[in-house]
């Protein structure tokens, strides 16, 4: 197959192409999900785990409660209204799954379940109509590259301390809770950034030669991590390929049950990397996501191998660099930084250690942990646009912990958390620096100043 020129375009002829039955998802689901259930022993380890149930003490707004509910369908009860909102509550962080001791892949069931309920519940047109919006925009980089300009724009002029000083925001929050979640978690836009080249070479000897996801929102609205990630490889000693044709992979639809959608994503991704050997992800949703490949096309003869193959060989920055081992000198970076474990890092691809291992390496720099680390920001991919409300009150828990370590700089590994967090300390009127782990390391291997972080407050 070959790849068209035009990643958006590309990505809108993929997810079109093959499109599938309601049998497509009911296979998986007559094989797998009653056995899934029943590993479920009712135990109750997820509860404390669960940012849901912390935040209402609900049952069925828990691992344990929501599996109940599956059963149920099983069993033939339908897909009521009711029933769906539980499911849509969850944040799909996976805490549980880290926490489960009978190995129940909630990941996995939740997947499903939520396939079904794009099947088969018909939504009401105004939660229809705002997730088709959020579905036709994020996953296309092109689609928002032409955003770039129009939302700087506003931010810029003064426009947008207008609308929040009118009360039109307020407004908004009234009319469309999630069209104001989208204004207020806007990350500021400076002036347009540079665009990678396809190949950076290794500075010295090359150890490897690894491909580089640049991702949707990383690519558009936060392409410094990107930069710092590919700086970083190639101080690594790291050849460093970027595909240009490539698109979305396929995170966001994944995890919300679009799964034609997915598959369409996760097929062009494979196309796009199959000739390198390791595909470095600076994103934990995606790279949770391609590692997901080898379950999401599995019933599919023609790409399952190839599938496999690719979440074989994906890995997250962090946890590649800790394989590759150290070779650039780390130059003293006088910080005190607070690292925030990515539920889709820390939970889903079992990354918790390689983070705080490169951090410590930095000389001078100070890590502090966060209070209930394994508790959501509230992100969740599309989580914080679909239920403001839930996403604010655990943005807002997670604000209050971060601040009580005292650290300067916040270090997250996600663009969504670094949103979400963000957003939720300026509602405090508090000021902090957020980086990527990438962005860190890039300062400490250059040399730069520890003002080169610390400057850019939220």
């Amino acid at each position: 197959m070959t790849a068209p020129n035009d990643p958006a375009a590309a990505n809108d002829a993929g997810a079109g192409e093959d499109p599938g039955t309601d049998k497509d998802v009911a296979a998986p689901r007559d094989r797998e999900l009653p056995q899934l259930l029943s590993d479920c022993v009712h135990c109750g380890f997820c509860l404390p785990t669960c940012p849901t149930y912390v935040l209402w003490g609900e049952e069925m707004d828990s691992p344990r409660g929501r599996i109940h509910l599956m059963q149920q369908h099983v069993e033939g009860a339908p897909l009521s209204p009711p029933m769906v909102e539980h499911f849509d509550r969850c944040l799909g962080c996976m805490a549980c799954v880290t926490a489960c001791p009978s190995g129940v892949q909630y990941d996995r069931l939740i997947e499903m379940t939520r396939a079904e309920v794009e099947q088969e519940h018909p939504r009401p047109v105004a939660e229809r109509l705002t997730r088709e919006a959020v579905f036709r925009l994020f996953p296309y980089p092109r689609r928002l590259h032409a955003l770039r300009g129009p939302l700087r724009a506003y931010q810029r002029t003064g426009l947008r301390r207008l609308v929040q000083r009118s009360g039109l925001l307020g407004l908004l929050e009234r009319v469309s809770p999630s069209l104001a979640a989208m204004e207020r978690l806007a990350p500021p836009l400076g002036k347009a950034q540079p665009r990678l080249p396809e190949r950076v070479a290794a500075r010295g000897e090359r150890r490897a030669t690894v491909g580089m996801l640049t991702g949707c929102v990383q690519r558009e609205f936060f392409p410094d991590v990107n930069a710092a990630t590919a700086r970083v490889l190639a101080l690594e000693g790291c050849d460093v390929v970027i595909p240009k044709g490539q698109g979305c992979c396929g995170a966001l639809s994944l995890h919300a049950g679009r799964q034609e959608e997915a598959r369409a994503f996760a097929r062009r991704t494979v196309e796009t990397f199959e000739d390198v050997d390791v595909i470095v992800v600076n994103a934990a949703g995606c790279g949770s996501a391609m590692k997901e490949y080898v379950h999401l096309l599995s019933d599919d003869p023609a790409w399952a191998e190839r599938a496999k193959a690719l979440s074989a060989k994906t890995r997250d920055l962090a946890e590649y660099l800790v394989e590759l081992g150290p070779r650039a000198q780390r130059h003293p970076l006088p910080v005190t930084v607070a690292y925030h474990d990515a539920c889709h890092l820390a939970h889903a691809q079992g990354v918790r250690s390689q983070p705080r291992a490169l951090l410590a390496g930095i000389p001078g720099l100070t890590v502090r942990e966060i209070a209930d680390p394994d508790v959501c920001c509230g992100s969740a991919g599309t989580y914080n646009l679909f239920q403001p409300e839930a996403a604010a009150e655990l943005g807002d828990r997670k604000a209050a912990d971060v601040r009580a370590t005292g650290a300067e700089l916040l270090v997250a590994a996600n663009p969504g958390c670094a949103m979400q967090i963000s957003d939720a300390l300026a509602r405090r009127g508090d000021r902090i620096a957020v980086a990527h782990t990438a962005e860190i390391l890039d300062a400490s291997l250059r040399g730069l100043d520890r003002s080169s972080l610390l400057g850019r407050l939220t």
